[in-house]
């Protein structure tokens, strides 16, 4: 049996486990080992299995990971979340779909915590979903939402999905970061328009809120500003070359952990929670990393994704239609894989043929972090609108649905600004580390 003959049987069993349910990680650690013994003999599949696994373990640079989740979860537990929605709502509430806005801000704030798209969703949800119900807002654009502004929390960084991309593509993980600041701003901006869009032309889903006071107003965000101020001092400190990403994300915990602490935020209780879940996610993201680096060296032998570059790269429409179809394959992908797997699963082969048209690999980053949000609200199996759905189980699946289309568009909208000009995403990249 050739080596591609082995890399597509490879392939339907990867996908078989996957339907299956198998951990992605653990599909594709078996996959790339048993495909790797298939075509080079056992010792070189176990060479690249312990050296793969150690490698990954001992990296200096992905201590970031569990430094930022644990900065998320010491977010979370201390109330930064409720802090935040406060102050979007003091300030936006009184808006027609102000509270709809409000979180999508709230969402925004959390999400420079967070990093993660669920958490964002899930946390952001229990907030602000009853205080839309309580007026009266209607149920697809309270979910919508939740569901489109939690997946803020992967692009605006600190973003776990940029840090991926960053290892598995050898980029700078601090360009990568800079990279999503102006365009997690941008989508952020797009999603409110959106919102006024659709309360102007139906008023009855966002009705108005009472006005708030200008002293509460300032209270409220007197409240958030501590945690702002993490976020600018973090992601400052990378952009102005004080902090390294690896010290930034030590200098986040850190100032997170002292705020849970002066909130009286951290009982044993608590604290336990969010160590076995900084624990328990930053090993499910370690064992991803492993899987992926034994699954790419069976892909790279069985030459499949040197064939799929060269048959993109030779389709007759033009460097922009190639990558279009390369952003849809995403959006598809992202309706039932989830994204970090979907990440580890396709740049091997999606990375050459954007190197080959030349795209900047920084800019390609965020249209992929971007094109995997759309996925993650996108029917019939977006991920995000099944987490919502946990917090609102009342509201059917159809109505958030239909609520997730305005903040689609504005999605599609940011990738086609993005498209036209790149600079976008690429100013401060080049501003701080040069081209």
């Amino acid at each position: 049996m050739s080596a591609t003959a082995i890399g597509v049987l490879g392939l339907i069993f990867l996908f078989l486990f996957l339907a299956l349910r198998m951990p992605v990680a653990m599909a594709m650690m078996v996959v790339g080992f048993f495909g790797t013994i298939s075509i080079s003999g056992l010792p070189a599949a176990l060479s690249i299995l312990g050296g793969e696994a150690f490698e990954i373990s001992t990296t200096e640079t992905l201590i970031v990971i569990p430094l930022f989740i644990l900065m998320g979860n010491l977010a979370g537990v201390s109330g930064i979340s409720k802090d935040l929605y406060a102050a979007a709502y003091a300030w936006l509430g009184h808006y027609r779909g102000g509270l709809a806005s409000a979180t999508i801000g709230g969402c925004a704030g959390f999400a420079a915590l967070s990093g993660s798209s669920i958490a964002s969703a899930v946390t952001m949800g229990r907030v602000a979903l009853p205080e839309m119900k309580h007026y009266k807002y209607g149920d697809s654009l309270a979910t919508g939402a939740v569901a489109a502004g939690g997946t803020l929390g992967i692009l605006i960084p600190p973003s776990t999905g940029m840090i991926i991309y960053a290892i598995l593509t050898e980029e700078s993980i601090g360009r990568l970061f800079m990279a999503g600041v102006f365009p997690g701003l941008l989508m952020t901006a797009l999603f409110i328009i959106a919102i006024y869009l659709v309360t102007t032309l139906k008023p009855d889903l966002g009705p108005r809120a009472e006005r708030a006071s200008y002293d509460a107003r300032f209270k409220s965000l007197g409240r958030a500003v501590v945690m702002i101020g993490i976020v600018l001092i973090t992601i400052g400190g990378i952009f102005i070359g004080v902090f390294t990403p690896v010290e930034a994300s030590g200098v986040g915990a850190s100032l997170t952990l002292i705020v849970a602490l002066a909130k009286g935020a951290l009982n044993r209780h608590n604290f336990r929670v969010v160590v076995l879940q900084t624990m328990g996610t930053s090993a499910t993201v370690f064992m991803i990393l492993i899987g992926a680096f034994v699954f790419i060296p069976f892909m790279a032998l069985t030459e499949i994704p040197a064939n799929i570059v060269s048959f993109l790269t030779s389709l007759d429409v033009g460097r922009y239609g190639i990558l279009i179809i390369i952003l849809a394959t995403y959006i598809f992908l992202g309706t039932f894989l989830e994204g970090l797997a979907m990440l580890v699963l396709t740049l091997h082969i999606t990375l050459p043929v954007i190197l080959e048209l030349g795209f900047d690999p920084i800019w390609f980053g965020v249209m992929v972090v971007i094109v995997l949000e759309m996925g993650l609200i996108s029917p019939p199996v977006g991920v995000n609108v099944f987490v919502v759905k946990s917090v609102a189980p009342d509201v059917p699946m159809g109505t958030i649905f239909r609520g997730i289309w305005p903040f689609w568009i504005a999605m599609a909208a940011t990738l086609a600004f993005l498209i036209q000009w790149p600079q976008i995403a690429l100013y401060l990249p080049n501003a701080m580390f040069g081209t």
